[in-house]
């Protein structure tokens, strides 16, 4: 089992940045990749971003270039420097874990093992 704890959400004007933590435990981190989605009220999960074990990064078309996923094996913490946000980044954010490292369906919530619990972002205009 992994534990997942995300912190650093909360209220930013737009263009403001924030920066997302997510704490994991219950498992060698260093075997896990780790990703972020995001979920607004009445819309599907979305991907944001996945960082594998050799830090290999993949974003969501709606944020590369802007947002920024990293991982700190030494501290078991995956991060997500959110820059240039926008109204339509307002949503709750959530860490994921997967056992497997490569998976041509990153993109997908279902191949995710483990999630946290979410952390809220909003974005006023």
């Amino acid at each position: 089992q992994v534990q997942l704890v995300e912190s650093g959400g909360g209220l930013v004007q737009a263009g403001g940045s924030l920066r997302l933590s997510c704490a994991a435990s219950g498992r060698t981190f260093s075997n896990l990749a780790m990703g972020w989605f995001r979920q607004a009220p009445g819309k599907e999960r979305e991907f944001v971003a996945r960082v594998a074990r050799n830090y290999i990064t993949l974003y969501g078309d709606s944020v590369k270039g802007r947002f920024t996923i990293s991982r700190d094996n030494a501290k078991n913490t995956v991060h997500l420097q959110m820059n240039g946000l926008k109204p339509e980044d307002t949503a709750v954010y959530f860490c994921a874990a997967d056992r497997d490292d490569y998976d041509s369906r990153y993109y997908n919530p279902v191949i995710y093992d483990y999630w946290g619990q979410g952390t809220q972002v909003t974005v006023s205009s």
